[in-house]
């Protein structure tokens, strides 16, 4: 079994979270790919049926583009493109999904864009791009073509620093939805909110857009200023004006609470692995022997590089495994050790999760986990456990696709599931069931819960709740672990915290049981 580093030196698997591109298409691991050469030569000839395939989607094609001599050689670049396209997925997709398939998302795509098109007219890059989206993104929420500009901004992204709005947003329906919007940057202080929905993005209808393209628009020039259409819950659609600026992504955030250090990862950016240095050291420095333990903010982290999560797991573990990563193909499976010692030297640690911990947080939340590391609070997380590799095509662009899931240290699988906290702490909005339920019938019961779900969706959305999204592997286990409700929490800090509240009230009890125990809860799990 090959360790953490080794690993690294052969396989740079990246989350490729462009933060403020998604939390569908957010959490995207990137893995670029070093023997593209070699693998292509292993699929270079087509069975028949492929090429009868081939040949269905080339006469639609050939509709609406001009057989002129300039186009020739255009065409033959734009269906080797396509082929190529088509022979990764093939080869490296998650999931089988037959040529058949693929070639019928994708004409679809051509078909549906047909407003816009003219037979014998139609520009063929457009025409191979818009075929490419709607053949990508049919696979599930995760995968996409990045045409050469998208590659470029996905690029800039992950070094954590890029112009922009600061949001993480995914795609519902013809709206943009409001993930959460980053600390300090416009978005958070023009008010945007956690599920809000964008409509309009200066005056033009974000109807017919994919997530890519919208963020596209939402992104230019420092300086410039762009007006966002909003629908938030029941009130009329608002607007919202918002000047671009360089989004310096802050990925840690750390502070003294008593003798507890509190340390917020916004996202996992390049800055992570020496952003947890700093602030242990730092915290060292202040406290010395009187620290008493760490409270780790993982909530509403989007996710990101996944070298970053596993670098911030190892900052806590002495030893075992991170992460399992274990796609279709034979021979995919990857395994990531901890090596580097535990900073914390054994401290009690509490991880603080929701349902926008994602990806890469839920790796983290997983490692510590399953090796009894840390407790883990809160709700449980998003569950998205499937890494995309970004794999450049030989002519331009490339594919995010989705190659392989995420297995936690114990073998549990992260997708659709999400990590279920060792201490639920039910939200103050949804304390009403919790209150009544023993008086409840089973009937009455789950009819105040899905009122309660109704009214709080744009909040509770998981990986699960996405169209197209890879259901969950394994078997389901039932949550059994206490709960507590929110309002029974000290507030703690200057945004008077609630959950963070009772993470160090864990950290200062002498055990979990006694915890527990002061909220009359058992400590049985």
């Amino acid at each position: 079994m090959f360790k953490f580093k080794i690993y690294l030196r052969f396989l740079f698997i990246v989350i490729a979270l462009a933060i403020g591109t998604a939390l569908a298409p957010t959490l995207t691991s990137c893995n670029v790919i070093d023997n593209v050469a070699v693998r292509y030569d292993r699929l270079t000839s087509y069975n028949i049926d492929s090429q009868s395939q081939m040949k269905r989607f080339a006469d639609v094609y050939d509709k609406y583009v001009i057989f002129e001599a300039g186009n020739r050689e255009i065409r033959k670049k734009n269906l080797e493109q396509f082929r190529d396209a088509i022979i990764r997925v093939r080869l490296d997709y998650v999931r089988d999904v037959p040529e058949s398939t693929l070639i019928k998302t994708a004409i679809d795509g051509m078909e549906s864009a047909s407003p816009r098109l003219k037979h014998g007219r139609t520009d063929p890059n457009f025409l191979i791009e818009v075929a490419l989206d709607k053949m990508m993104s049919s696979l599930d929420p995760h995968s996409s073509y990045l045409n050469p500009a998208e590659l470029k901004e996905m690029k800039v992204s992950n070094q954590g620093e890029f112009g922009g709005l600061g949001l993480t947003v995914t795609m519902e329906g013809d709206f943009v939805k409001v993930i959460a919007p980053l600390e300090d940057t416009p978005a958070f202080r023009a008010g945007l909110k956690t599920g809000d929905l964008i409509s309009h993005l200066n005056g033009e209808a974000i109807k017919g857009k994919d997530i890519h393209k919208a963020v596209s628009l939402m992104r230019g020039r420092p300086g410039t200023q762009i007006r966002l259409t909003v629908k938030r819950g029941e009130l009329l659609p608002f607007d919202v004006k918002i000047r671009r600026a360089i989004i310096n992504v802050k990925s840690v955030r750390w502070r003294i609470e008593g003798d507890v250090g509190y340390v917020r990862i916004v996202s996992f950016t390049e800055k992570v692995a020496s952003g947890i240095d700093d602030a242990m050291e730092e915290m060292r420095n202040k406290l010395g022997d009187k620290l008493a333990g760490i409270v780790l903010d993982l909530r509403n982290n989007p996710g990101g590089l996944l070298h970053q999560s596993l670098t911030l797991s190892d900052a806590f573990l002495e030893e075992g495994v991170i992460v399992t990563v274990e796609g279709r193909r034979e021979g995919s499976q990857r395994i990531f050790e901890a090596e580097r010692g535990d900073l914390a030297k054994g401290l009690p640690i509490v991880v603080l999760i929701n349902p926008g911990s994602a990806s890469a947080s839920e790796i983290v939340a997983a490692a510590l986990q399953d090796h009894k590391r840390a407790t883990i609070m809160g709700q449980r997380s998003f569950g998205k456990g499937s890494v995309q590799t970004i794999t450049p095509l030989p002519q331009e662009g490339a594919l995010r696709l989705t190659t392989q899931l995420y297995f936690s240290p114990s073998g549990r699988a992260i997708q659709a599931r999400g990590i279920i906290p060792d201490i639920e702490i039910i939200p103050m909005n949804s304390k009403k069931i919790e209150r009544t339920k023993s008086s409840l019938s089973k009937g009455e019961r789950d009819k105040v819960q899905a009122e309660i779900d109704s009214k709080n969706r744009t909040n509770r959305q998981r990986e699960s709740d996405l169209p197209g999204a890879l259901s969950a592997v394994g078997n389901y286990i039932e949550n059994q672990n206490p709960t507590l409700l929110e309002e029974k929490c000290t507030p703690a800090g200057k945004l008077e915290d609630r959950a963070l509240g009772c993470a160090l009230a864990l950290i200062q009890a002498e055990s979990r049981a006694s915890f527990l125990a002061s909220f009359g809860k058992s400590s049985a799990m």
